[in-house]
């Protein structure tokens, strides 16, 4: 079994393709108007040009047989016209004269039965059948029944031109003793023949245009197409720094935005995913240590006999899993993406919560937590905003020094609900504010530093912002949200 093509050669055989389909798209939809267009107007014309062509000729006919006498007509007989008779004479000289005037091929005259009384033009003696009659039937039966007709079909004479014929009747009286025909040449299939040849090369070059016009459409479609191919290949090789560049065209336009937007976000998760795994590493190789060292003192004193000095390690090494297990929980909660269960929760009750969970700490410390909050409605995950509050006030209160106070408070803003923890602590310095809300940055020995970039990422995914300022003696926290329905005061 062959091996696949590599994912190149198949997008290069889609931007291939492009070029055949546009082709197709302007080719074949041309064509076939063209196409159509030009036969129904062919038809069209030749229908027209035949009808005005038969009623000429009948005209003609009705003309001529308007001079014919029918009573004289009948008494030409078979011989007259080898003889010369005077009535076959007279009837030849109008034939003529109207041949010769109107440029027909041929007129003849015939009785009711299909008889040569004189032909002028086709040659055939008195008395013979004219063959040609047969094919016009049913045009016959109407012209001895009185009307005028003309031949529902073209036949090519011996010259290979197309000709029809024109019939009238010739009376007797009332009576109709026979026809006059006039033969005439369908001349309009030149020019007409010379039209259809010319339409015919008007739609090759207009079909040879828009070929050129699709070949140029589709080079200027595939060039950034391939332009956004090589991008999305170098992504998928893992190359996520170089940048999508920007492309003209509105539509592809868009889609190079959307495909540099989701180059960046990978850049930005692979970044924080080599930053948790860095942190990670780095913070669980500090306990793990301690385990490892507690462990084998732990196995020394058992040998030995010394169990006061075995129990104080296992209190060692459980402090040391609690942490190991501390920081798998915070790195779990920083790392997946939890889906928000909004519904309406109170702003005062959600802050109570977060500072009653912190108060045993707190008073343990000697640090008082003050809590003020306007009443507001959010929409939002209540257990997430709390673990994000309860972080933000348990920094404040290990930062404060025992004896301090640290106030949390909340008031409508316009549209948004700011909740502001501050505390009276010595203040972040300078050189590690730009790293505050950095994964794994923590100046505390046993600190995961992922309290604050939690507590961001739960911020953020709610709409909202949390900033900081920081002076010496005073730091403070601001957590913006959108507010949901006000509750009344």
């Amino acid at each position: 079994m062959s091996d696949p093509p590599p994912p190149t050669s198949g997008l290069r055989g889609a931007l291939g393709s492009l070029s055949a389909r546009l082709l197709i798209a302007f080719l074949l939809p041309t064509l076939a108007l063209f196409g159509l267009t030009g036969a129904a107007s062919y038809a069209l014309a030749r229908s027209i040009l035949e009808e005005e062509l038969g009623q000429s000729l009948s005209a003609i006919a009705a003309a001529t047989a308007s001079q014919v006498s029918g009573e004289r007509m009948l008494t030409i007989e078979p011989g007259d016209d080898v003889q010369g008779t005077r009535t076959w004479r007279n009837l030849t000289r109008l034939l003529a004269d109207v041949q010769k005037s109107s440029g027909v091929r041929r007129v003849f005259a015939v009785d009711v039965q299909g008889r040569v009384r004189v032909d002028v033009g086709g040659g055939l003696p008195v008395g013979v059948e004219v063959p040609e009659l047969a094919r016009d039937r049913l045009e016959l039966t109407r012209v001895f029944a009185g009307e005028r007709a003309a031949s529902q079909v073209l036949f090519k004479g011996s010259d290979g031109r197309l000709y029809k014929t024109g019939y009238a009747p010739v009376l007797q009286g009332d009576t109709v003793v026979g026809a006059v025909a006039v033969e005439g040449s369908a001349a309009f299939f030149g020019p007409l023949a010379q039209l259809s040849r010319t339409f015919t090369v008007a739609t090759a070059v207009a079909l040879a245009v828009l070929a050129a016009v699709a070949v140029l459409t589709a080079r200027g479609l595939a060039r950034p197409l391939r332009r956004l191919m090589d991008s999305a290949l170098r992504i998928g090789r893992g190359d996520l720094t170089t940048p999508v560049p920007p492309e003209p065209t509105r539509e592809i336009g868009v889609l190079a935005r959307e495909l540099e937007e989701m180059r960046g976000a990978l850049e930005s998760r692979d970044r924080q995913l080599k930053l948790m795994l860095a942190g990670v590493a780095h913070e669980v190789r500090n306990p793990l240590g301690g385990i490892e060292l507690f462990s084998g003192l732990l196995a020394e004193d058992l040998r030995a006999g010394s169990a006061t000095d075995a129990a104080e390690h296992v209190g060692r090494i459980q402090r040391e899993v609690a942490y190991l297990q501390r920081i798998v929980e915070d790195f779990l909660a920083f790392a997946r993406e939890q889906p928000l269960a909004r519904a309406p929760v109170e702003a005062p009750a959600l802050l109570s919560s977060a500072c009653e969970l912190l108060a045993m700490e707190a008073e343990a410390k000697g640090v008082k937590v003050e809590l003020e909050a306007a009443p507001a409605r959010l929409e939002a995950d209540g257990s997430l905003l709390t673990a994000a509050l309860v972080n933000l006030v348990k920094n404040a209160v290990q930062a404060s020094p025992p004896g301090a106070h640290v106030q949390v408070t909340g008031r409508a803003e316009a549209r948004h609900y700011a909740i502001q923890v501050r505390d009276n602590g010595s203040g972040i310095p300078e050189a590690e504010r730009e790293r505050i809300f950095e994964p794994f940055f923590t100046t505390r020995e046993k600190g995961t530093g992922l309290g604050l970039p939690l507590a961001r990422k739960i911020v953020r995914a709610h709409g909202g912002e949390l900033e900081f300022t920081s002076t010496p003696g005073a730091t403070t926290f601001t957590l913006t949200l959108p507010l949901g329905t006000r509750s009344p005061s």
